[in-house]
């Protein structure tokens, strides 16, 4: 028998809340690359951001949500450095 736990059978909130969890880390990761384009880096980084607060509200799944979030947020500081960076040259 597999320790494994069947995804299938959570709460229906707690699955989307995993969900939004994933979402939130992919997004995070998705807004690191994207940090060069500032407006799609910050896009990006701000709808992990949301996500990842979605994603709190669940119990099992919090440090997902936490690990998105801050990565999401380190791709908006890239973001808005570079943008600084760039629009502030001479």
């Amino acid at each position: 028998m597999s320790t494994e736990p069947d995804y299938n059978s959570l709460d229906p909130e707690e699955r989307t809340n995993k969900y939004w969890a994933l979402f939130s880390i992919a997004l995070g990761i998705l807004s690191l690359c994207a940090a060069l384009v500032p407006i799609c880096g910050s896009a990006s980084s701000l709808l992990g951001l949301g996500l990842g607060m979605l994603g709190l509200r669940s119990d099992e799944n919090r440090r997902m949500a936490k690990i998105g979030i801050s990565v999401s947020a380190l791709g908006l500081l890239i973001s808005i450095v570079y943008s600084m960076m760039l629009f502030a040259q001479p």
